[in-house]
């Protein structure tokens, strides 16, 4: 699965990406610093079930640190997002395109209200950053409109003379995008629609595209530099319907994990707190960074950047964490690895899912399952839940 970072220029977009992923990605103070996207690996974090079962887990897709499971997720850092964008203006056309495949979207946002929308520096409270939030809706929804409804005079009127199925049809065209049928039937459920879409109004064909941008391409909120932010911006922000608004610091976070990387210190992820090692291999003003850096994630609860992913992953795309094994018994892969693999799955799915999850052949000959811990065997449309450890029996 891939998450995509975006936003308008200069509001901290590559720094939370190279935060974590700790990728090297260019990070300055003016627009289009990133001009190519940045790709790289971010984690979520798990109780890994060997703390349980009394065993020594060997990961393969994932890894596992003093008992917690680090599941990889894909990360992707896009050019800075402008007006207009959807048109072509500034680098809109690569920075839309770039998102194609994103499962869902991490908006960073200015908190400080200290950049125009066009990323410009303004005076720190002068901006509305709201007015962000309805900037990047209007961009990706007209984005994608103008790809649905291109050509859609001949479209609409195939659908109404050959008598396809309307969902299937845009589904299509979206395919590029990482839309399926079911977002477009879920975007469409509570729209009063004319039975004739040559008939539809720009308008309804607009609000189309902003249900199906909703369905398929979820989004959370990074209100960055909250370390700066006046307060009134952050309540704002946080009181803003149908979204998760979570504040972050990302040049706290990407100073500690780099300090912790370096072994200066100890600091695990999503920490409110972190310790020196040794403040012998400090010099004075990294002494003092650290220590104003301490201040501001003990005063906002943690820098955010962790939550902020997770929150992401199990709450914005309510996925749930799943581990195939080979020999229920064991709880290994046929190479004797104990909890070798971990998958992110939708909530909701079941055990035939997890079967084409880890191979295609594996779904098309599923037989059966069985639930590692109890034992129990279990059907195709048997519902997973989060952490469960599971058998996959075919005729592969």
């Amino acid at each position: 699965m891939e998450i995509g970072i975006v936003g308008k220029p200069n509001v901290g977009k590559s720094t939370l990406f190279s935060a974590i992923t700790l990728a090297n990605a260019e990070i300055a103070a003016y627009p289009f610093t990133t001009i190519d996207a940045n790709r790289g690996v971010a984690y979520v974090q798990a109780k890994c079930p060997h703390l349980e079962l009394d065993l020594t887990c060997n990961p393969k897709n994932s890894k596992c640190v003093n008992g917690t499971r680090y599941v990889p997720i894909k990360a992707i850092d896009v050019a800075g997002l402008v007006p207009d964008a959807h048109k072509g203006k500034g680098l809109g056309n690569k920075f839309l395109d770039d998102l194609r495949q994103a499962e869902a979207l991490i908006h960073i946002i200015d908190a400080s209200g200290g950049t125009d929308l066009e990323g410009n520096p303004v005076d720190k409270g002068s901006h509305d950053p709201l007015e962000d939030v309805k900037f990047l809706e209007h961009e990706l929804t007209h984005w994608i409109k103008g790809i649905i409804f291109k050509d859609w005079h001949r479209v609409s009127r195939q659908i109404e003379l050959n008598g396809k199925k309307l969902e299937r049809i845009l589904a299509e065209n979206l395919s590029g995008l990482g839309i399926n049928e079911t977002h477009v039937t879920m975007a469409l459920r509570n729209i009063d629609l004319s039975d004739k879409p040559s008939k539809w109004s720009e308008d309804e064909l607009l609000e189309i595209a902003d249900k199906i941008r909703i369905h398929s391409k979820p989004i959370i909120i990074a209100a960055n530099k909250c370390d700066i932010a006046p307060p009134e911006n952050i309540a704002k922000l946080k009181e803003l319907k149908d979204y998760i608004v979570i504040p972050t610091c990302a040049e706290a976070e990407l100073a500690l994990r780099r300090a912790s990387n370096a072994e200066l210190i100890d600091y695990e992820l999503g920490s409110e707190t972190f310790e020196i090692v040794d403040d012998g291999k400090l010099n004075e003003k990294q002494l003092e960074g650290l220590k104003k850096i301490k201040h501001i994630i003990e005063s906002n609860h943690g820098t955010g950047i962790q939550q902020l992913v997770e929150h992401a992953v199990f709450k914005l795309l309510n996925l749930i964490i799943i581990y195939p094994v080979e020999d229920e018994h064991k709880l290994t892969d046929h190479d004797g690895n104990v909890l070798p693999d971990v998958y992110l799955m939708p909530r909701g799915s079941n055990a035939k899912d997890l079967a084409f999850k880890v191979h295609t052949d594996l779904g098309n000959k599923f037989i059966r399952a069985i639930d590692a811990r109890t034992k129990r065997v279990i059907g195709a449309d048997h519902e997973l839940q989060d952490n469960d450890i599971i058998k996959i029996i075919s005729n592969v």
